[in-house]
């Protein structure tokens, strides 16, 4: 029986279903039903596969079918050790929490002592200060009746005394907070005089601040930024406007959102570019639907007549992200597999430039085949296989999680105390590689002792860390090479919005598009870049954009802004 891959997890309330098979009865279905029918297929088709393989964890089916996934934190997924419980090694009870108090890797609390961070409320749910407010419109407001350099009203008023003088502090700053349209109109009303002799018809002229075109460029930003950046599909953009007063028909919304990616194609191939000189590279990819790729797939079935199809049938998104210089994320949606788009992307690379390390799973499909890579793997992954298993073995999964949680410890010390990678090398070096070894030793003597059976699942989780050990330890000999791929899964997560919030894209045109805008989207955002000023500013100087697209990168786009006004000062 083949291996499906796991498929996204929907809820379809029983109603629904039935409600969707009596219409079948009555009407052809519509494309939403068709795809929700065949959401239940696949998962019908996956939980098949994984029961007849014998090898899946209770965890993972109960996680898939409920969605009861917790945090993969140690303390949520073993729960917190008691008193006199010890794990045999002289690590904190709970390193592989972010939020541990204890942020020194080389100190070590009691096993029994509650952290203090468990008193303590999640971090970024406090009040944001006026400086988190960088898109508010500054207001000055002077005192209405003092100015700097006057005498001091308060001074008390002595004979032959002088009072003080007032002299400027930082301003005193409140916020206030305005709710309006993402989209505006001005109905502009141009006067008009006729003569009642002649019938001649005077019309005043249009005002600069109109501009030429109906659809301004902030507009042409701002549809594809709640499309792509934030997930808001056309047909829920067009309610919302038609409701707030504003009508914009999806297709409209479409029409001006191609433009605008045409406008702004070379800034995407010249950002493309610029990843493929990266020093190291994630990548990783996920499932994607694009309707006219899935109508083929069913005519590459039938042709197939019930064997297995010669052509390929998936349909992904890859996440690229970029880190030298730079930051950039980069998605690439179709029928190639990560490390295809990734080896289509090194083409670009300079040939001066050694080959690149590159974080990804173990799948294979993530690996360029011609090209050279120095190929590090995700550790997050390989714990993710022991933390499936912690339900049926878990002192063991305690051990392992512990273990790595004190080499992410002294990551995220040698991320605070901002080490040069060299630094960071030398640092892990010295406190994670023992820890390394140690585990490493003890996942070996785990089979050699025969203590765990290399069939089941915690056998599968041992092997799995063992066979990728180089690759899944590359922090340890390479500077500036990561523990994991979470780069490349937090970027995926623009494509999974896109995917659980639209469905599908209708074209392999629709999904460039998206591609397109998501990459200069999530890119600005990694620089800390207004998406939406970027995006304007872009199609607002589309010309001088073609002539030079290198200019107009998110982390240099102002000092072009700046030349062009210049210029036409």
């Amino acid at each position: 029986m083949r291996k499906s891959p796991e498929p996204e997890r929907i809820e379809i309330p029983l109603e629904e279903i039935e409600a969707i098979l009596e219409r079948a009865r009555r009407e052809p279905l519509t494309q939403e039903d068709c795809d929700k029918l065949r959401a239940i297929a696949e998962s019908h088709a996956w939980l098949s596969d994984e029961l007849a393989a014998g090898k899946t964890s209770l965890a993972r089916l109960r996680r898939f079918l409920f969605g009861t996934r917790k945090s993969e934190k140690t303390r949520d997924v073993l729960g917190k050790r008691g008193a006199g419980q010890t794990s045999g090694e002289d690590h904190p009870a709970d390193a592989s929490d972010p939020s541990a108090d204890d942020t020194d890797p080389g100190a070590s609390e009691d096993a029994g002592e509650d952290n203090k961070a468990d008193d303590e409320g999640p971090p970024g749910h406090g009040r944001n200060g006026a400086d988190a407010y960088k898109g508010a419109e500054p207001v000055n407001v002077p005192h209405p009746n003092l100015r700097a350099g006057d005498p001091c009203p308060a001074c008390p008023h002595r004979e032959g005394k002088k009072k003080g003088r007032l002299y400027a502090l930082p301003p005193s700053r409140v916020v206030r907070i305005v709710g309006r349209a993402p989209l505006q109109a001005k109905l502009v009303n141009l006067e008009r005089l006729r003569c009642n002799l002649c019938g001649a018809v005077f019309v005043a002229d249009l005002p600069e601040w109109a501009g030429e075109e109906k659809y301004d460029d902030t507009a042409r930003a701002m549809i594809p930024l709640l499309r792509y950046g934030a997930g808001l599909p056309f047909n829920r953009q067009e309610k919302l406007e038609g409701n707030l007063g504003i009508p914009l028909p999806a297709t409209t919304q479409w029409d001006i959102v191609d433009d605008g990616a045409n406008d702004i194609v070379p800034v995407y191939e010249e950002i493309i570019r610029q990843a493929a000189q990266g020093e190291v590279l994630h990548n990783d990819d996920t499932s994607m639907r694009i309707l006219s790729l899935m109508e083929e797939n069913e005519r590459i079935k039938e042709a197939a007549a019930g064997k297995k199809p010669e052509e390929r049938t998936g349909i992904f998104t890859t996440g690229i992200v970029s880190v030298g210089r730079h930051r950039i994320a980069l998605f690439f949606t179709g029928r190639r597999h990560a490390g295809e788009n990734l080896e289509k992307m090194l083409g670009m690379r300079a040939s001066s430039l050694s080959a690149p390390l590159q974080m990804c799973d173990g799948l294979d499909r993530n690996l360029p085949r011609d090209l050279a890579t120095l190929v590090a793997n995700c550790l997050a992954h390989a714990r993710r296989n022991f933390v499936d298993v912690a339900e049926s073995y878990p002192e063991e999964v305690r051990h392992v999680l512990e273990t790595l949680g004190a080499v992410y410890k002294n990551d995220a010390f040698a991320l605070e105390r901002e080490m040069s990678p060299d630094d960071r090398l030398a640092f892990h070096r010295a406190q994670s590689r023992p820890l390394m070894d140690g585990l490493k030793a003890w996942l070996v003597a785990q089979f050699e002792e025969k203590k765990v059976e290399p069939n089941s699942n915690l056998g599968g989780a041992i092997s799995y860390m063992l066979e990728r050990w180089v690759r899944l330890t590359r922090f340890l000999e390479i500077p500036g090479a990561p523990l994991d791929n979470n780069a490349a899964e937090r970027a995926l997560k623009r494509a999974i919005v896109h995917r659980k919030n639209s469905l599908f894209y209708k074209t392999e045109r629709g999904a460039l598009v998206g591609d397109i805008f998501m990459t200069l989207i999530y890119t600005a955002q990694l620089h800390d870049v207004n998406a939406l000023d970027y995006l304007t500013q872009l199609l607002r100087h589309r010309d001088d954009v073609a002539v030079a697209p290198a200019e107009w990168m998110p982390w240099n786009y102002h000092d072009a802004v700046a030349r062009a006004r210049l210029a036409r000062a």
